[in-house]
């Protein structure tokens, strides 16, 4: 049903609006407007998403960070045209694991990381991702990620045109999105007693069996 995101990505969908204010929230379920209107005409709204992400709220230099995403279809329709994912942090190694249902496949290209399904996500229906990155060992401070869904609103019968197709027909697209943040923790040069370490990352289950490498490694 959904085909590969290296179109949209070429033809520039993904790096304007991701970047535009007000597109990433911090709260649970992000609630876009109820109606789009574009040069007086009312289109039909996008479903509503709720975003949950599980996460290493530390970890040491040059460690993991694993991310347990979870996206509901609150409705009022069903989504037959979405990508489950979001931007990774900065400062990680070029190549992840990942997993997913059966039938998902992933891409990712700069810092934006998107997967799909083959089939529509139904109003009640939950998607998930589970993957983890590797910190680079020079990287400090704070780990941030904005994950969730970029849902495209089509009408029935387009489900099988590409993004490139669907960005020539002006279909709009929106961003349900989570900011998540993971302190990167560096230890002293002489540690002492008081020193307590971030816990150990422990690999999900079952373990990611997918790798993606980054196509344009500017992570």
């Amino acid at each position: 049903m959904r085909r590969s995101f290296s179109l949209l990505l070429a033809g520039g969908l993904a790096a304007v609006p991701l970047a535009a204010p007000g597109q990433a929230s911090a709260v649970t379920t992000t609630t876009p407007a109820a109606v789009t209107r574009t040069a007086g005409i009312t289109v039909a709204p996008y479903s509503n998403f709720k975003i949950s992400v599980k996460y290493n709220k530390s970890t040491k230099r040059g460690g993991k960070i694993t991310y347990y995403l979870r996206a509901k279809n609150l409705g009022p329709h069903y989504a037959d045209y979405y990508y489950i994912g979001g931007q990774v942090p900065k400062g990680v190694k070029p190549t992840l694991r990942w997993g997913g249902p059966k039938g998902t496949k992933c891409e990712w290209e700069g810092q934006w990381f998107w997967c799909w399904g083959p089939l529509a996500l139904e109003k009640g229906k939950t998607d998930w991702l589970n993957f983890q990155v590797t910190l680079k060992s020079g990287t400090r401070g704070t780990a941030t990620a904005r994950l969730g869904i970029l849902s495209f609103d089509v009408d029935q019968g387009m489900e099988n045109m590409s993004e490139a197709e669907l960005k020539r027909l002006g279909i709009k697209h929106h961003f349900d999105l989570k900011t998540v943040k993971t302190k990167i923790v560096s230890p002293p040069r002489n540690p002492g007693r008081g020193w307590t370490p971030p816990p150990p990352v422990k690999e999900y289950n079952p373990p990611a069996s997918h790798e993606e490498s980054n196509k344009k490694k500017d992570t």
